[in-house]
């Protein structure tokens, strides 16, 4: 387990957020970026504001405040179960007071627990218990949204009902190998990506569609995209230019490219609180020890 505690003012109000991480058990390789508990204190009746990053599928249940939360043009307001697609814009919310678990499907954990295909949930937003290929994990709000339910209870909950609704998926082996080979690979062409992956462009495109939710070019933008970020949140008052990956050709491709994916300048961002992100990317490196591997990883190693 990996914990991490920011303190802070945001929006004019004191704030405190502990969070915890915790790694799935085994049986779970490569399904989860993580199991993480997040607990936020703010001063009477206010809250924060912050954009978490593009990301990979999630689902949050809260005990206290539910948020108001965006991505792109799917909005909500009051759910105390909300669910993600995969992301390649930045989730824009606000939270009062509350406490929360979080649960992050890369694509395996995709390929065996949602019967959909992830590039039509691609950038989505929904009350959970609404929409049919997540209310199934409705079953987990009674208790984690049970503000007297113990943590510890909390987290075998989670265990026992993935357990559960886990299915095998027959095309584990090449999910897994493309996964790795773009948080480990820093390729430029979608060609190179399938050859290093031993398939053919066709097959790797129905493959990045059907569990990744979006091309394999755009996979790749985006995980040079967030390399950069997570090194900018570990390095705060580092120039962008010290932080974005080598891969780009210069700054002015970088300020294009993080306009695309958090719909603001860098130094736009930059003037934000992050009270919210900062606190899980910091929790996060403890685990991983990287920045690089610090918002997604596909392994326990």
């Amino acid at each position: 387990m990996a914990s991490g505690i920011n303190i802070g003012k945001s929006s004019g109000e004191d704030y405190r957020v502990r969070s915890h991480f915790y790694t799935p058990p085994e049986q779970f390789d490569g399904c989860f970026t993580t199991f993480y508990h997040m607990s936020l204190q703010v001063d009477g009746d206010g809250f924060v504001q912050d954009y978490l990053q593009p990301e990979w599928a999630n689902i949050r249940f809260f005990a206290g405040a539910c948020p108001e939360a965006e991505i792109g043009s799917h909005r909500v307001a009051g759910a105390g179960f909300t669910a993600t697609g995969p992301s390649s814009l930045p989730c824009k919310f606000e939270l009062g007071a509350s406490e929360m678990w979080g649960i992050g499907f890369l694509p395996l954990g995709w390929a065996r627990f949602i019967e959909a295909d992830a590039f039509d949930l691609a950038n989505g937003l929904w009350d959970g218990s609404q929409h049919p290929a997540f209310a199934k994990f409705d079953r987990l709000s009674r208790v984690l949204c049970d503000p007297e339910a113990a943590r510890e209870d909390q987290l075998a909950t989670i265990i026992q009902e993935m357990e559960s609704l886990m299915r095998p998926n027959r095309d584990e082996l090449k999910i897994v190998r493309v996964h790795r080979a773009l948080v480990e690979g820093n390729f430029l062409a979608v060609g190179d990506l399938a050859d290093a992956c031993a398939m053919s462009i066709r097959s790797l495109e129905r493959l990045c569609r059907r569990y990744f939710g979006f091309t394999p070019k755009k996979l790749m933008r985006r995980q040079r995209f967030t390399r950069s970020l997570a090194s900018y949140m570990l390095h705060r008052g580092s120039r962008w230019t010290e932080v974005m990956d080598g891969d780009y050709h210069d700054q002015a491709q970088f300020t294009r490219e993080f306009h695309e994916f958090m719909t603001m300048n860098p130094s736009e961002y930059a003037h934000l609180d992050h009270p919210i992100l900062a606190s899980f990317i910091e929790a996060r490196a403890r685990v991983w020890g990287s920045a690089a591997q610090a918002l997604d990883s596909p392994s326990r190693d």
